[in-house]
């Protein structure tokens, strides 16, 4: 998997080249190359934006550098390109994993109030939002995409790893638990040293329902659900309302 971000603020994406993401990268298995896009600037100052057409606060990123500094991208036949924006969609588990299917992501992050319109007309595949509020640039959105999306290329975890995670099978994951067994006077459950892995499956897919209801319960009107989870659901209803 390609990533090639597009941004003002390069040195904004060191933190995501730690742990597994490093690793990921060391391995090969992903490529984040950073593009600055003030490099294509023609100004002596390299200057990147001008005052907005009709008025109005801010400044817009101007759509020539934006567009030279994505030219410089090779190999780029095949690439989404991505313009991270709070108009976008918003990105969730199934759009991860969408995403996680192709081998080559461009990512634009703009800045100030926003990118000249013609220019992301002219490249952008999609616009993808990461919340419904706005932030100062685009650079933390595309973090948050490159980590969540590069969890799913093979090799970068343990395929049980996301299997079973939040929102990999529409529902919040259950609670987890390791040594010590008894902390500050509380013990872990005792069904988790029992060995008995039939019912280990069933306390866990009770305590992902209740997570769930209490937590997210929105969730579960997407979620297909066994009569077993339904019995469960009304046994954690009736257990909250007491």
């Amino acid at each position: 998997m390609r990533f090639d971000v597009l941004t003002l603020f390069p040195e904004m994406f060191q933190p995501i080249k730690q742990s597994i993401i490093g690793k990921a990268e060391e391995k090969k298995l992903i490529d984040i190359n950073l593009i600055n896009i003030r490099d294509f600037s023609k100004d002596k100052h390299r200057k990147v934006d001008d005052t907005p057409y009709g008025g109005g606060a801010g400044m817009i990123m101007q759509a020539n550098v934006v567009y030279d500094a994505y030219k410089s991208i090779t190999n780029k036949e095949n690439a989404k390109v991505i313009y991270l924006s709070p108009q976008g969609k918003l990105l969730n588990q199934k759009k991860v994993e969408e995403l996680s299917k192709e081998k080559h992501i461009i990512l634009l992050c703009g800045h100030y109030e926003g990118i000249d319109q013609r220019v992301i007309d002219k490249i952008v595949d999609e616009e993808i939002s990461i919340g419904d509020y706005v932030l100062t640039g685009g650079e933390i959105p595309a973090m948050v995409l490159i980590d969540s999306v590069s969890r799913y290329v093979d090799g970068v975890l343990s395929e049980d790893s996301t299997s079973e995670e939040s929102f990999s099978q529409g529902i919040l994951e259950y609670p987890q638990y390791t040594r010590p067994e008894i902390f500050e006077n509380e013990k872990i459950p005792e069904i988790l040293l029992s060995g008995h892995h039939s019912n280990i499956r069933k306390w866990r897919r009770y305590q992902s329902l209740k997570n769930t209801y209490l937590k997210r319960p929105e969730l579960l009107k997407n979620v297909e659900l066994s009569d077993e989870d339904k019995e469960n659901l009304e046994k954690i209803k009736n257990d909250t309302m007491c």
